[in-house]
């Protein structure tokens, strides 16, 4: 079954971009993966197609408006893409973590709306059931930025995707880890040299020595999670 990705956007040009190439865009062709864009100005009322509104009680900034999106979402999402969640990339939502990505990649895909200038009108996440999330605590101009990183991390863990699947369960987050230092040619390197158990050859040193310092990493620089586990119960 192929994974499909469907985006609701203002600026529906900006893609395939990044994912017509390298290991996404072969996946692509392949139909490992689906990508379906719907220009949300489609849907504007009007002639000049007005998607927007001034917010009620002032404020600065324009709105999506609430009518323009629902219909745009019936249409295209509920429409045609009715087995994939609905998500809407926000600051204000549940933070996006290598775990979420795992969920997302087992089902059969996922519907993304892009937000602009100062978001969308909350009766649209009212009347819909939308997952807020946010893949981190700063602020873009748009959703279109931020799906790219969202749906990167979610391809790349599709099967067939990369092209040696082993190396996904030993990077950064898996068993809630920090991933260990990276080492090739050549051996020196202004007087920095590869450590000596990564030119042993004796794996289970290897994979000790591998562990123990990304405890160490994880302990210096991200000790929150190693009691990942423990909070999520």
């Amino acid at each position: 079954m192929t994974w499909k990705a469907n985006i609701l956007t203002l600026y529906p040009k900006v893609y395939p971009g990044y994912f017509e190439h390298s290991l996404f865009g072969s996946a692509l062709e392949k139909k490992i993966w689906e990508l379906n864009i719907y220009n949300l100005r489609d849907y504007g009322l009007g002639k000049h197609k007005k998607v927007d509104d001034k917010p009620f009680g002032g404020g600065a900034g324009m709105i999506l408006r609430p009518d323009v999106l629902g219909n745009a979402i019936e249409n295209t999402f509920i429409k045609k893409h009715k087995d994939q969640p609905l998500v809407y990339l926000s600051p204000k939502g549940k933070p996006f973590k290598q775990t979420d990505a795992k969920i997302f990649a087992k089902g059969s895909g996922v519907s993304i709306l892009c937000g602009h200038f100062e978001g969308v009108d909350q009766r649209i996440l009212d009347t819909f059931e939308i997952e807020e999330i946010s893949i981190g605590d700063y602020i873009l101009s748009g959703g279109e930025v931020a799906s790219f990183t969202f749906l990167d991390s979610i391809l790349r863990l599709l099967p067939g995707v990369l092209g040696n699947q082993s190396s996904l369960k030993e990077e950064t987050f898996s068993n809630n880890l920090l991933e260990y230092p990276q080492y090739t040619k050549p051996q020196e390197y202004k007087d920095l040299e590869v450590p000596d158990v990564l030119l042993s050859g004796n794996h289970k040193e290897i994979k000790k020595w591998r562990k123990e310092i990304s405890t160490e990493i994880t302990i210096k620089k991200r000790p929150d999670l190693l009691n990942h586990d423990e909070n999520d119960k």
